[in-house]
C-alpha cells in the first residue's frame, strides 16, 4: 500500500522538511531551496526545469497525455521564530510559519515514491515560489509559473495545505468554493493641512478618512447581496506625526475577499463609490487595486478520486468535509486552467495547537508520510482514470464555471 511505501521514506521526509525549515528564504527568494530541490529530482531520474516563475520547479516523468500536475508552495514569512527546536529557524527574522516546508518534503516524497513506478501520460511537479506575496507588479508565483508555461497541457492538478487545527490523520475536503479569491487596494486621501488649533481654516483628511472607513465598512452589509460571500477589511490607517497639526493626507490599504467575479467587480465599484464621501467633504482621492489570486474551486470529479484515496489509505471516518473559507490561496490560479482540487492534511501536535502564521508554528512530522501518500496515489489513479475517462466512468471539469 502507498501509505506503507511512504513511511518507509519518513526519515528522508523528516531531513527534507527540517533542512528547508532551518533555511528559510521569502517569495521570490527560494533560491537555495530550488536548488536543493532540483538536486533532489534530477538525482531520481527527473526532467527538470529551474527558474520558472523566477524561482520555480517544474520536474517531469512519463510522456504525453494525460497530465497530472501537483504544486507545493516553497516560500517562507518574515516572522522570528519562537521555537526551541534543534531543527528552528537560522534566518533571523524568517521562518517557515505556514509548511510550505512540510509541502516541499512531502512532494519531494511524491516523487521518490514514482520514480521508478509505470503509468500513463506525464506526472508534473511544480514546485511554486511565493504564495505568500506577489511581485512588483502584484503577481505570485503562481501565475509567474503560468506565464513560464508550467501549466501547458495539464489535464489535472492536485495540492494539500498542512493544518494545525486537525489531528494527524485526518483529512478535509469538499468540492466547490474552498477559498476566496484576493484582491488589495490602497488609498491615498488628500485634504489641506494646518494648525492643529484652527481646524476650520484646513481640509482634515484625519476627518474625512473616518467616513471613508464608515463608508467602506457598509459595502458588505448594505451593499452587496448577504448570500454572497465577501469581505472589505482595512489593514492600515496612517497620517499625521505630530498631536497639533493636521497633516496634508492620510494613506490605508485594505483587503477584499470574494468567491464570484461579479462579486469582485462590484466591490471594486463600491470602494469607489464609498470613497465619493471625501469629496463630497471637500477632499480628494487616490484610489489604485491589486489584482491578487483566484478563488479556489475543487472540481468534483478530482474531489471524489482524493475521496477514494483518503478513505483506502485512512479510513473514510478520517476524512472532514471542507466548507468555504475567506483565506486565499493562489493554487486557484492553477485550478482555473485545469480541473483541480486542493485538500487539507491534519498536522496537529497533540496538547498545543500551532496556530499558522504565528512564531511558534509547527507540525506534527507523523504528517509526512500521510501526505505524500495521498497525493503519490490520488495521482496515480487520475493518470489511470483520464487515460480511459469512458471506460472508467470518469469526468472532470464540469463544475468550473464557479469562477467564470
Amino acid at each position: 500500500m502507498m501509505l506503507d511505501r511512504a513511511r518507509e521514506i519518513y526519515d528522508r521526509l523528516v531531513a527534507w522538511r527540517r533542512d528547508f525549515h532551518m533555511h528559510p528564504e521569502l517569495g521570490f527568494e527560494e533560491t537555495r531551496t530550488a536548488a536543493r530541490v532540483a538536486r533532489e529530482l534530477e538525482a531520481l531520474g527527473y526532467r527538470v526545469r529551474t527558474g520558472v516563475g523566477r524561482t520555480g520547479v517544474v520536474a517531469e516523468r512519463g510522456q504525453g497525455a494525460p497530465v497530472v500536475a501537483i504544486r507545493a508552495d516553497m516560500d517562507a514569512l518574515p516572522i522570528e521564530e519562537a521555537n526551541e527546536v534543534d531543527y528552528a529557524s537560522r534566518v533571523p527574522g524568517v521562518m517557515h510559519a505556514c509548511g510550505h516546508d512540510a509541502h516541499t518534503a512531502m512532494l519531494l516524497g511524491v516523487a521518490a515514491l514514482l520514480a521508478d513506478e509505470a503509468f500513463p501520460g506525464t506526472l508534473r511537479l511544480l514546485f511554486q515560489p511565493a504564495e505568500e506575496i506577489g511581485d512588483e507588479e502584484g503577481l505570485s508565483g503562481a501565475p509567474r509559473m503560468v506565464q513560464d508555461g508550467a501549466m501547458e497541457g495539464v489535464d489535472v492538478c492536485l495540492a494539500q495545505h498542512v493544518d494545525a487545527s486537525m489531528a494527524v490523520g485526518d483529512v478535509m475536503l469538499g468540492a466547490g468554493p474552498a477559498s476566496a479569491g484576493v484582491d488589495s487596494f490602497f488609498v491615498t486621501i488628500h485634504g489641506q493641512g494646518g494648525h492643529g488649533a484652527f481646524p476650520h481654516l484646513t481640509v482634515d483628511p484625519i476627518y474625512l478618512a473616518a467616513h471613508a472607513v464608515l463608508a467602506l465598512h457598509g459595502i458588505v452589509s448594505r451593499r452587496l447581496d448577504p448570500t454572497a460571500p465577501a469581505v472589505v477589511s482595512i489593514g492600515s490607517l496612517h497620517g499625521g506625526e505630530a498631536p497639533n497639526v493636521i497633516p496634508a493626507q492620510v494613506e490605508l490599504c485594505g483587503t477584499i475577499r470574494f468567491m464570484e467575479p461579479g462579486v469582485q467587480k462590484q466591490i471594486h465599484a463600491e470602494i469607489e463609490r464609498a470613497l465619493g464621501v471625501v469629496r463630497a467633504l471637500g477632499g480628494d482621492f487616490e484610489l489604485q487595486f491589486e489584482i491578487g489570486c483566484l478563488p479556489l474551486i475543487n472540481d468534483a470529479g478530482v474531489v471524489q478520486v482524493l475521496q477514494d484515496v483518503c478513505a483506502d489509505l485512512l479510513g473514510a471516518e478520517h476524512i472532514e468535509e471542507g466548507e468555504p473559507e475567506m483565506g486565499a490561496e493562489d493554487f486557484g490560479t492553477f485550478a482555473d486552467l485545469a480541473p483541480g482540487a486542493m485538500f487539507c492534511l491534519g498536522c496537529r501536535i497533540e496538547g498545543d495547537v500551532r496556530w499558522g502564521h504565528s512564531p511558534r508554528f509547527d507540525i506534527d512530522e507523523r504528517c509526512l508520510p500521510i501526505g505524500t501518500a495521498v497525493l503519490a496515489e490520488a495521482a496515480l489513479r487520475l493518470l489511470h482514470k483520464m487515460q480511459d475517462p469512458q471506460k472508467n466512468n470518469f469526468s472532470v471539469g464540469s463544475d468550473r464555471s464557479a469562477t467564470g
